[in-house]
């Protein structure tokens, strides 16, 4: 299967930029945090209210738990993430400064973070070379027959070793896009899809 062949018409389908409305660390970080089991409209609008009010990890450190949870309350679990964005911003405090580290294995020490959200981090805040495996990039990678594999992290290993490094910063927002409104986890539209004629169709 054409790999750079599939990228270029997910790229014509979605021409521009999609994720995160600011590059800074912090900003990247605290949002990719708050989207977990959260569409992306209320993730992004919960993420500026946020941020607008605690720009820098010193000051959501100093935040009461009460003030960052009216600031996101549409988002899932919103209760637990206040607890959690504000143990972040102390731990980056106490350990960093005040600075997100752009290193993987440091980024996975914070609460609630894992591979996905340090991928994020380190792929849009620092422009590193990484694959961000979410559940649309798992389920896609799977179905495309791009790999085959039973978890994200499976994925991500795998996906490194068949994609050319040129392709690694595409391919979450690409599929994440197209996860979302072509190839859903029920009810894909293979009608209108742009890959119907090489996609195995292994769902």
């Amino acid at each position: 299967m054409d790999v750079e062949q599939i990228i270029s018409d997910l790229r014509t389908l979605y021409p521009q930029n999609f994720f995160y409305l600011r590059h800074d660390p912090f900003y990247v970080l605290i949002s990719t945090v708050l989207s977990h089991r959260t569409r992306d409209e209320i993730t992004y609008r919960a993420s500026s209210r946020l941020m607008d009010k605690f720009r820098s990890a010193q000051e959501m450190a100093e935040a009461e738990v009460s003030e960052i949870e009216e600031l996101i309350k549409d988002v899932g679990f919103y209760r637990v993430k206040s607890r959690r964005v504000k143990e972040i911003a102390e731990i980056l405090m106490y350990r960093y400064g005040g600075e997100v580290p752009d290193n993987c294995e440091l980024l996975l020490e914070l609460p609630g973070v894992g591979r996905k959200t340090a991928n994020c981090v380190l792929l849009y805040a620092f422009s590193k070379e990484t694959i961000a495996v979410d559940t649309h990039v798992h389920r896609i990678s799977n179905r495309l027959g791009l790999v085959k594999s039973s978890t994200p992290d499976e994925t991500e290993e795998k996906l490194k070793k068949i994609l050319p490094r040129s392709s690694w910063k595409d391919i979450n927002e690409l599929f994440v896009q197209f996860g979302q409104n072509i190839c859903r986890p029920v009810s894909p539209k293979c009608d209108i899809c742009v890959l119907c004629n090489i996609c195995p169709g292994l769902f």
